[in-house]
């Protein structure tokens, strides 16, 4: 029977009882011999490959490492995923994006130990992540024109940082008219010529604090869209299925909506407080919640003003696909109310910011 390595004792010694002085006895034991460095990364990069088994993806590992541990655990398991990256699969361009915006750098090393703790906090929660649902992009995915995509967000980005409010809202206009030109191509397409373009479906967090009202504008920007949205709190995001145009369309719409109601959140919360008010953590509750209800209650009205008489079976079989795909991901889903919302000042002023976001239906389908 072989003895066991260094790397061996260490991770049963760290990996698998959570306490601290386990953790320092694995610590310990891989900071004393320097020649472990290249067989530790190598089980690392292994328990990377592990979680994109179990249906993880690299943002989604980014997001839990970023929201459970700190910024060097960040950079170590960006470079894992990286190095691990050019041993994986070919992937969908929607993977190789979240490759593209991993933390660059490496960690600074201070010490040996303190390293070693590092990479064994970081290996803990990466074993212990649960499985979650498949996403693997279409296997032919749809033609997306990157430069279309590229203009479309710079023009939501110059509407998020002006202070006019007239020019955002061309700004927004813009972008809504590129985005539905993009949305309404692929609609067309697949209904004039057979397409194996199918539902996919992505991630997006939906990060604390206000996390609730959060999720509820991002159902309703989905939903607005021809897409289904489903929230796991725990984990701090929704899953968004849909078309791959449409899913384009919402990460930026929600994104965008999103900035902007934090901004006006922020203005009503200074002018609270110069009428008196203290800052209060129901106030920003409510006006998120108010935001999400009324911006959900415009994109309904605005989606029932799209659709020409001929076009509908072409969005009702797209309808049957987005949903069938849904129900194939999630057979049981739970409802769920919006919990603090008692602040009336909160709601008023979040109703009154959703008014004046920038929001502008899609031209008519044709």
């Amino acid at each position: 029977m072989s003895t066991p390595s260094t790397v061996d004792r260490a991770f049963q010694a760290a990996l698998y009882t959570p306490t601290d002085d386990a953790l320092d006895t694995g610590a310990s034991l891989l900071a004393a011999d320097p020649a472990v460095d290249a067989e530790v990364a190598r089980r690392g990069e292994e328990f990377v490959a592990a979680a994109w088994r179990r249906g993880w993806q690299p943002a989604d590992v980014v997001r839990i490492v970023r929201r459970e541990l700190d910024d060097v655990h960040v950079r170590l398991v960006s470079a894992l995923i990286r190095a691990q990256a050019s041993d994986d699969r070919p992937r969908g361009r929607r993977w190789r994006a979240q490759l593209d915006e991993l933390t660059t750098g490496a960690p600074a090393r201070s010490d040996r130990f303190s390293y070693a703790t590092a990479v064994l906090e970081l290996y803990r929660l990466l074993l212990r992540l649960p499985a979650l649902e498949v996403l693997d992009e279409p296997a032919h995915a749809p033609r997306t024109d990157s430069r279309l995509l590229t203009r479309i967000r710079a023009l939501l980005a110059k509407a998020e940082a002006t202070g006019y409010p007239e020019e955002a809202e061309a700004l927004s206009a813009k972008a809504q008219e590129l985005m539905a030109r993009h949305s309404i191509d692929e609609a067309l397409l697949a209904a004039r010529a057979p397409s194996a373009d199918a539902p996919g479906a992505c991630r997006i967090g939906v990060e604390p604090p206000y996390e609730q009202a959060k999720a509820v504008l991002l159902d309703a920007v989905a939903t607005a869209n021809h897409c289904r949205a489903v929230w796991n709190e725990p984990l701090g995001f929704s899953t968004v299925v849909g078309f791959e145009a449409d899913l384009e369309a919402v990460e930026m719409l929600y994104t965008s909506l999103l900035v902007q109601a934090t901004t006006a959140m922020t203005r009503a919360e200074a002018a609270q407080r110069v009428g008196g008010r203290k800052r209060t953590k129901t106030f920003r509750q409510s006006f998120l919640a108010a935001y999400a209800h009324r911006i959900g209650t415009r994109l309904a009205a605005a989606a029932e003003t799209q659709v020409t008489e001929d076009l509908l079976p072409v969005l009702a079989s797209r309808d049957v696909a987005v949903t069938d795909r849904l129900d194939r991901m999630f057979p049981e889903t739970t409802t769920t109310r919006l919990r603090g919302v008692s602040d009336a000042a909160g709601w008023t002023e979040g109703t009154q910011a959703a008014d004046r976001a920038q929001v502008r239906a899609r031209p008519p389908l044709r």
